[in-house]
């Protein structure tokens, strides 16, 4: 009988959520995707720090001889990002999802600064932008952002989702992915209820179902890749999504287990659904966001969660800067 794995392969794109190349080789998934915990995570495994040394020496040299350790440290986490997702579409035969700094997920020209600087790197490594996907906050000013990114050519990916309201302008945007995280919702209503929700009734996976329904419905054509899963249950509630990132923890249980994996999410059977189309614009964007306590939170901590990720890279490339620098020992793992 063939692995969870094996079918699940059959009626949903798998990708793999990590920095490890190691994990991704093993699993061989089309895509994979990175985020900021993930790639801090990454940057500090001993058999990583060969990217990272290449990342330090590339930016000395752009940053020029007289350049301070912190402007090349700058310059060095401008890039690392790239430098994992370089690899990375080494491994992969589809893309890989790139994240713009989280701290500018309210800024919207920012978003849009780095999001061309990130791809202005992969053209110059000749990588095409079929294969990237810029990863942006599921704010407002991150969605607009990522509409005129895709007019010009530069495909997204929305993360940090957990509304329909998210979904929605996302969807009349036109973005090319959305990233709805499962087990985040999930934590928020436990914590809120004191419930233990199993299989279908597990409100993050409640949430990627009506959004499924509702795109097919009314036949957008962003894509949904439920993220942040706990279990491998979420995984097969959501079985016939378009695309599922999934950790190499589960995927190992995944491929692992045996059973028969039932299609639960299906175009067709949303196109006959009754469903109202909600017109979006900011003020009604703004009032769902406030009415919704959980997306609200998690939107307001996942920004938090990876910004703070995001500083403690920084600090580590300093540190691994002015070591170099000294002389000193060239140590990036975690004290």
């Amino acid at each position: 009988m063939a692995t969870l794995l094996e079918q699940l392969r059959t009626m949903t794109t798998v990708v793999s959520d990590t920095g490890d190349f190691n994990s991704i080789k093993k699993f061989k998934p089309q895509d994979a995707t990175t985020n900021p915990s993930l790639l801090q995570a990454a940057a500090q495994m001993p058999e990583y720090q060969s990217v990272v040394d290449d990342v330090l020496k590339t930016a000395r040299e752009q940053a020029g001889e007289n350049a301070t350790d912190k402007e090349v440290a700058a310059q060095a986490f401008k890039t690392l990002a790239v430098a994992f997702g370089r690899k990375i579409l080494d491994i992969v035969p589809g893309r890989v999802s790139t994240e713009v700094d989280a701290r500018m997920s309210f800024d919207r020209e920012k978003t849009l600064e780095q999001a061309r600087d990130i791809i202005h790197q992969y053209d110059q490594a000749g990588i095409s932008r079929d294969r990237v996907l810029i990863k942006i906050a599921s704010t407002w000013e991150g969605i607009k952002a990522a509409e005129i990114l895709e007019r010009e050519g530069i495909h997204c990916n929305l993360t940090l989702l957990f509304g329909l309201h998210q979904a929605v302008a996302c969807a009349e945007a036109k973005v090319t992915l959305i990233s709805p995280f499962v087990g985040r919702i999930l934590d928020w209503y436990k914590k809120d209820t004191g419930k233990d929700f199993q299989g279908a009734d597990d409100p993050g996976v409640q949430s990627v179902t009506t959004i499924y329904d509702y795109y097919k419905k009314f036949a957008y054509k962003t894509q949904i890749m439920g993220a942040s899963f706990r279990n491998i249950g979420e995984i097969e509630e959501l079985a016939g999504c378009d695309l599922l990132t999934i950790s190499p923890k589960l995927l190992g249980e995944l491929d692992s287990t045996q059973g028969t994996l039932e299609r639960k999410l299906d175009p067709s059977k949303a196109a006959s659904m009754t469903i109202e189309k909600i017109p979006m614009d900011q003020q009604t964007f703004e009032k769902m966001h406030a009415e919704d306590r959980m997306a609200h939170d998690k939107l307001k901590e996942g920004i938090e969660g990876f910004s703070k990720a995001l500083e403690d890279l920084e600090q580590m490339l300093a540190k691994r800067v002015a070591e170099v620098s000294s002389g000193q020992p060239q140590e990036m793992v975690a004290k």
